[in-house]
């Protein structure tokens, strides 16, 4: 995997978070991570303030859809509609069971839509296929997830 290439896991549950972290780690999956506890901080990751210096897109957005302050489904929304993140690679990764918010998420634009498996050795299997699809089979608008 490209080392070069930050992956922004957005994510509130701290057991969550830990588990995706080690399921990266056990796949070789070497990107850096950048976490947001809530929907609030990941978007102030993408869209900083005119007085903030931008932070350079990541390759992948790993997102969860029940977040505090500001949900996932707000947050995918806020990503489409603007011009710098509308191409990001944008994965729902959630323990959502619920047919509309999967119907949701792809209304908004969202890439894919993964349920956590519950079982950890299935959860590592899940993690290795997202790593190596988004991050080395798919092609990113221009060479790059963002334009």
């Amino acid at each position: 995997m490209n080392p070069d290439s930050t992956i922004l896991l957005v994510d509130d549950s701290p057991d969550d978070v830990r588990l995706t972290l080690r399921a990266l780690k056990k796949n070789n999956i070497t990107n850096g991570i950048q976490i947001a506890a809530d929907g609030e901080e990941a978007l102030r990751f993408l869209h900083p303030g005119a007085d903030e210096q931008a932070n350079p897109l990541p390759a992948l957005v790993l997102l969860d859809i029940n977040l505090p302050k500001i949900n996932g489904l707000d947050v995918l929304r806020t990503i489409r509609q603007h011009e710098r993140t509308r191409y990001l690679p944008v994965v729902v990764l959630t323990t959502s069971n619920e047919e509309r918010d999967i119907v949701d998420t792809y209304n908004l634009g969202a890439n894919s839509f993964v349920r956590k498996p519950v079982v950890f050795a299935d959860f590592l299997e899940a993690v290795r296929m997202l790593g190596v699809y988004w991050l080395l089979v798919n092609q990113p608008v221009n060479g790059r997830p963002g334009i």
